[in-house]
């Protein structure tokens, strides 16, 4: 097999495909042939020894992908060798093959392509989990969402519409405010030229959106939580800027106001079963057509160095998927 081998994390250009012997599964473990693995944000930050996971050096970075199963270890009894899964397991996912937890591995339903279902769990899992479990978001409410045309901004539109909310997405260019728009948004600010407090204010008629989502931070963070309705849920999801902004506890005290964290993986560790009904109704959600992902491109594995330095530019809207 062929993988890209990150031997010492200082940054893309430290990436090399090599070629490995292909492992055999251990207990609880499976073999995938990979078909398409997705480029996340904490893939860029991994390689640079700037996530807080630091994987055992070497490793293959790779977060999500997925492909079809070619061997299973012992013990594994529901996943069979020729089944089409996908895995969101952190690492090992660009390459030609992997070895991933069988525990962690989502049977695809017929009809889910790869490219699909490699830039699914993650985003889908993190909106769903932010908006349905930790905001209550209900139907008739107003949801704004910042970074709204990245990877998590654009399921978290689809599913705050799916719950019957208006949404509010707010983006850095009229491109991605357009992207937003056609997948189902309300409304939508371009904050690169727009004064973000004011267009939230004329948009909800100086009421405020009941739930903020941001994947962001930085400096956008601030004014968007000043402009918060009465007992708003300001969702921390991430920090895409790179920036960890400090909001002024008194604004949640004036508002009535809450601060909620988001943070999916530890639910799917803590709370198995709540997580694996979620990812059940999503996967539900994706057959009857309410959220599909936005792929930005695909890319060939081998040009990996280049997706990498697309991220980087920010210029991604939705999805970044290599595929073998």
């Amino acid at each position: 097999m062929h993988v890209w081998l990150c031997t010492n994390p200082t940054g893309v250009d430290a990436l090399t495909w090599t070629e490995l012997p292909t492992p055999t599964p251990k207990a609880g473990e499976v073999l995938i042939e990979i078909k398409a693995a997705s480029l996340n944000f904490p893939d860029l930050l991994i390689v640079q020894n700037k996530y807080q996971i630091k994987p055992p050096l070497p490793f293959v970075p790779g977060s999500e992908y997925a492909g079809v199963v070619q061997a299973v270890g012992e013990g594994v009894t529901h996943i069979q060798v020729g089944q089409r899964v996908a895995c969101l397991s952190g690492t090992g996912g660009f390459a030609t093959h992997t070895i991933a937890p069988a525990a962690l591995c989502m049977p695809l339903p017929d009809g889910f392509s790869f490219v699909d279902a490699a830039a699914f769990i993650m985003i889908y899992a993190t909106s769903h989990h932010a908006l349905v479990d930790r905001a209550q978001l209900k139907a008739g409410e107003t949801v704004l969402v910042l970074g709204a045309a990245g990877g998590v901004g654009t399921a978290a539109i689809q599913i705050a519409k799916a719950m019957g909310a208006r949404v509010i997405a707010a983006a850095s260019s009229d491109e991605k405010c357009a992207l937003c728009s056609a997948i189902g948004a309300d409304a939508t600010i371009n904050y690169s030229q727009e004064n973000l407090r004011d267009a939230i204010k004329t948009l909800t008629n100086g009421r405020g959106p009941d739930v903020i989502y941001d994947p962001v931070g930085g400096d956008f963070a601030e004014p968007a939580f000043r402009s918060i309705a009465w007992r708003g849920r300001y969702l921390v999801v991430g920090f895409a800027s790179g920036t960890i902004p400090a909001l002024p506890l008194n604004l949640a005290l004036l508002k009535g106001a809450s601060i909620v964290g988001v943070f999916w993986g530890d639910f799917a560790r803590r709370e198995p079963q709540a997580n694996a009904a979620m990812m059940a109704e999503l996967a539900q959600w994706y057959g009857q057509g309410k959220i599909k992902p936005v792929i930005d491109r695909t890319m060939p594995m081998a040009e990996l160095h280049a997706a990498y330095a697309h991220m980087g530019s920010r210029g991604v809207m939705g999805k970044l998927v290599m595929v073998n």
